[in-house]
């Protein structure tokens, strides 16, 4: 007979440890199935160990540019990579560690270690154990997609998930993919002393952001000494001798790259393909994400996908917030809503990238009259007092209903600058209310009221 629980939720990331606890605390029987590592993506190989890595790749470039700042360093300055990978494991292990002993420890919870698999629409196998429960949370997750390349599974390659691993300094790092993955990747090993070139198949990098955008981080990359390719059509890989070669068409000049290793960072794929989401019927996409509905539902009664698995939204605070509406719409009566989110990231280069809402070019596509305001951050006292004055901000608004449309934030403190327009915008207050708020100086923050106050149509 198989175990009886009121819920099950399949995997560990952001979503599933805080819905455990939230239902377990509702006194409802919980089983949490975990394969490998507690805490998913962002504990493991994403946001909380790569970030890590970032803060040291800048301790390293400030080190570098001490004597800017009247500070005498003694010696060149060196980075130590296997203390780079031995704070960066300490760091992640104890969040893991955390993850875990919060779920081992909750009242009415049962966690299964193995990997689950669907048997019908509310059955799920562990190993040799059978679990049966009328409410199943899917939150599995994703991984690195690799792409059909001509050479490329020939040869070694990384991914953001093996890249945890390395404890050397690569001779030079090629890296396939000019998304946020590659960029954070790339700056940080060329900080820490590698030789890195950056290779996308598209026009431009960061291609979902505005053109301006995309421009600035080039630019930021290449004064660090990172080598661009784009337009790198008819893409193949090799291997001559050690290394490895990477053969690309750029703009219809044939070209051979030779570096030590490569990384493929060419986007993510959801870990659904191997959870017998035939047996209970459930719906998915044709890159195998779960079809959900507005309340993170799926086409099965019973059955909800949460985080990077269901396609909306990728980022650890989406997934997080993919609990919260879970919970208040199942457990508080507060019938919250995916589409209540407005889209907010950051790109972790430096300095950062923080993104709120739409793109300048999805506001005008969207037949809105828009008005939009930059200011670059060599305006910015808080940035020359820091020396870090490259990068600019930009808000877009709706000219008739003055509602911020969206807003990027590329420079100093961008990352954390972003909130105060977020947070206007989920107000649905017009962008008078923070052009008219006394902002603290020398802040980057209180230059965004200084910017609203010079709203032009687009192109002037």
């Amino acid at each position: 007979m198989p175990n009886e629980f009121d819920s099950i939720i399949i995997g560990t990331g952001q979503a599933g440890p805080s819905l455990a606890a939230r239902l377990a605390g509702a006194g409802q029987r919980v089983a949490v199935i975990e394969r490998k590592l507690f805490g998913g993506t962002c504990v493991n190989t994403g946001c909380i160990p790569t970030k890590t890595m970032v803060a040291s790749a800048y301790a390293a470039r400030m080190a570098k540019r001490a004597a800017e700042f009247g500070v005498t360093v003694g010696g060149p300055v060196t980075v130590d990579m296997k203390q780079v990978k031995a704070r960066k494991d300490a760091i992640s292990g104890k969040s893991r560690a955390g993850v875990e002993g919060w779920l081992r420890g909750l009242k009415n919870c049962t966690v299964y270690t193995g990997h689950g698999r669907f048997e019908g629409p509310h059955l799920v196998s562990v190993g040799e154990a059978k679990l049966t429960a009328p409410r199943i949370f899917i939150n599995v997750g994703g991984r690195a997609a690799t792409p059909d390349i001509p050479g490329l599974h020939e040869i070694p390659f990384l991914t953001n998930s093996s890249m945890m691993d390395v404890d050397f300094l690569p001779r030079h790092l090629i890296i396939l993919g000019g998304g946020y993955i590659g960029i954070e990747f790339g700056q940080m090993y060329r900080r820490f002393g590698s030789e890195v070139t950056i290779i996308e198949k598209g026009p431009r990098l960061v291609a979902h952001e505005d053109e301006d955008f995309s421009n600035g981080v080039r630019e930021i990359l290449k004064a660090e000494g990172i080598a661009i390719r784009l337009n790198a059509n008819c893409l193949s890989f090799g291997k001559s001798g050690d290394d490895i070669i990477a053969r690309t068409d750029c703009s219809g000049t044939m070209e051979e790259i030779k570096g030590s290793h490569l990384l493929v960072a060419v986007g993510r794929r959801p870990n659904t393909d191997d959870l017998g989401l035939d047996k209970a019927g459930v719906a998915t996409h044709k890159h195998g994400y779960i079809v959900i509905d507005d309340q993170l539902r799926t086409n099965v009664g019973g059955i909800w996908a949460l985080g990077d698995c269901n396609g909306h939204g990728a980022f650890t605070h989406t997934s997080y917030n993919d609990f919260e509406i879970a919970a208040a719409n199942l457990l508080d009566n507060d019938p919250r809503r995916v589409s209540d989110r407005i889209v907010a990231y950051a790109i972790y280069m430096d300095p950062p990238l923080g993104r709120a809402g739409m793109t300048e070019a999805q506001a005008v596509e969207s037949g809105r009259p828009v008005l939009v305001a930059t200011r670059p951050m060599t305006k910015v006292a808080r940035a020359t007092e820091k020396g870090e004055t490259q990068g600019f901000m930009k808000v877009v608004v709706d000219a008739e209903t003055k509602l911020i449309l969206g807003a990027g934030i590329l420079g100093t403190g961008g990352d954390e600058v972003i909130h105060s327009i977020l947070d206007v915008m989920y107000a649905k207050k017009p962008y008078t209310l923070i052009q008219r708020a006394v902002h603290i100086h020398p802040t980057v923050s209180e230059l965004i009221p200084t910017m609203l106050a010079d709203l032009k149509p687009p192109g002037q």
